[in-house]
């Protein structure tokens, strides 16, 4: 029998087109919560970002039956390349404002087990300072940002995905960093009085 755990993600994808459906349900499930993250941080509208996530694996399913995955070993990366894309045509299409969301959504579905209501809290509010800090910087340094620690994409993934050289993205990355560092040290600075 067949531990789907077990198989890579090549192996998975070449199971589905040999018209096996159960591995790209396995597919997804690996990934699901990585992309669908990345997707909410860039869109910030849970509703938004769940269609998003369904055409981005409409997107997916039809590469692959039309031939037009390359088994490169780096599938998530591909993923969120297409993930990245359906943001962006989002946006292009639609120009009006972000829509606020409750960070608990992210914050809850990523933490199962928690050891207190007081813990519960405290990660609640951590996970929505830093969201907070994420959505102030400009937006070339947050998609970077989400793109390498939410994604946990490489710098030459990055690169790739916003169309820019590899140094440009540490750049944006690195300096992301460096300006919630920043605006953090403000926050806890007292105000003179």
């Amino acid at each position: 029998m067949t531990r789907y755990c077990d198989l890579t993600d090549e192996e998975l994808i070449r199971m589905y087109r040999s018209g096996n459906d159960r591995a790209f349900t396995v597919l997804v499930h690996r990934h699901k919560n990585r992309i669908f993250t990345t997707i909410m941080l860039l869109v910030k509208d849970r509703c938004l970002a769940e269609d998003i996530f369904q055409d981005v694996f409409i997107k997916i399913i039809n590469a692959f039956n039309e031939g037009h995955y390359l088994d490169n070993s780096r599938f998530i990366a591909w993923a969120v390349r297409i993930a990245h894309n359906c943001c962006i045509s989002h946006f292009r299409k639609k120009t009006a404002a972000f829509a606020l969301i409750y960070r608990d959504d992210i914050a809850n579905s990523e933490y199962k087990y928690v050891d207190s209501q007081e813990l519960r809290i405290i990660k609640r509010e951590t996970y929505a300072s830093v969201h907070e800090l994420i959505d102030r910087l400009p937006e070339a340094q947050r998609e970077a940002l989400i793109l390498r620690f939410y994604a946990d994409l490489s710098f030459k993934e990055i690169a790739q995905i916003v169309n820019v050289g590899i140094n440009t993205a540490l750049g944006r990355v690195r300096y992301a960093v460096m300006n919630m560092r920043k605006m953090m040290e403000r926050e806890q600075t007292p105000e003179a009085v």
